[in-house]
């Protein structure tokens, strides 16, 4: 990752073993180590987040999809099909008032004394009535 020779890390190596000394040497080695360790732990967390967050993004739109296929409507897929504009409704609007307006004039000119009850059907297994006939 960082291109360095084993030539590097030797030389690396005898220097800080003169700088720090045979002594100190191990000490210094497992501090480096637990660095290391905790910037690599720290750069493992900072990744599943980042991951978290791009599953995230994509369940919104997991969401949205879902949404738009629960929102479908054939009613409004036909009208989009057959009448983008909306003259059809409009015309079939201005139609539909003029029956309407026919309908409320017939009604109005029509003589209305008051309700009118349907007649109650008589039943078929009554008896006729009996009528008196004199001799």
């Amino acid at each position: 990752m960082f291109d360095i020779a084993w030539s590097e890390l030797g030389v690396i190596a005898v220097v800080a073993l003169v700088v720090i000394g045979p002594k100190d040497l191990p000490k210094v080695l497992r501090t480096v180590g637990q660095w290391t360790a905790k910037a690599r732990s720290m750069a493992r967390e900072f990744q599943s987040g980042l991951d978290d967050m791009v599953r995230e993004a994509e369940l919104d739109d997991l969401r949205k999809a879902a949404k738009q296929v629960s929102d479908f409507s054939i009613e409004n897929e036909v009208k989009k099909t057959f009448d983008p504009d909306g003259s059809l409704e409009k015309q079939f609007a201005e139609h539909n008032q003029a029956i309407m307006d026919a309908t409320k004039e017939m009604d109005v000119s029509k003589d209305i004394s008051g309700p009118v009850e349907p007649a109650a059907p008589e039943p078929a297994d009554a008896a006729p009535a009996k009528t008196e006939t004199k001799p």
